[in-house]
């Protein structure tokens, strides 16, 4: 698989402007334990199948990126940073803007996307953001005038 980005880009109506890679961390965190709790109400051993991954981080990329690694056999890693653009606004002003990027790795499987998919989904709607997903479609998840 080629590697593929995504991103969930924090308009100035979403929830946040900016984000750091320790509150991506805390959502991680958090969307980890909520898709674990779906196993115990149908009392199944879910939380192995549903976001199988660990939060790995080298020493280089502290605050500005981590990675989310699998050792299952049908997922390996996704890759999470967080960056700045500058953005031109219709009235010529220019601003920051924050954004994360999701990116599958040329190891990716057909797995890793699939979830990657699942939780860039969850994080834009959390954050009221505008993601920008895999293949080129965008999806607004906040107010739009």
């Amino acid at each position: 698989m080629l590697a593929a980005n995504s991103f969930i880009k924090l308009v100035p109506s979403s929830a946040k402007e900016n984000i750091s890679t320790e509150e991506l961390k805390e959502l991680f965190l958090y969307y980890k334990d909520i898709t674990g709790k779906t196993g115990s109400q149908i009392k199944w051993e879910y939380n192995d199948a549903a976001f199988p991954y660990e939060i790995k981080e080298k020493p280089e990329a502290k605050g500005t990126w981590f990675y989310l690694y699998s050792d299952h056999d049908r997922y390996n890693a996704i890759l999470l940073g967080i960056d700045k653009e500058k953005v031109i606004e219709e009235d010529g002003s220019e601003r920051e803007q924050a954004y994360i990027q999701v990116t599958l790795p040329e190891t990716a499987t057909f797995g890793d996307k699939g979830k990657a998919n699942e939780f860039c989904k969850f994080l834009a709607k959390k954050l009221q953001g505008e993601l920008h997903l895999f293949n080129g479609r965008i999806m607004y998840y906040y107010k739009r005038k």
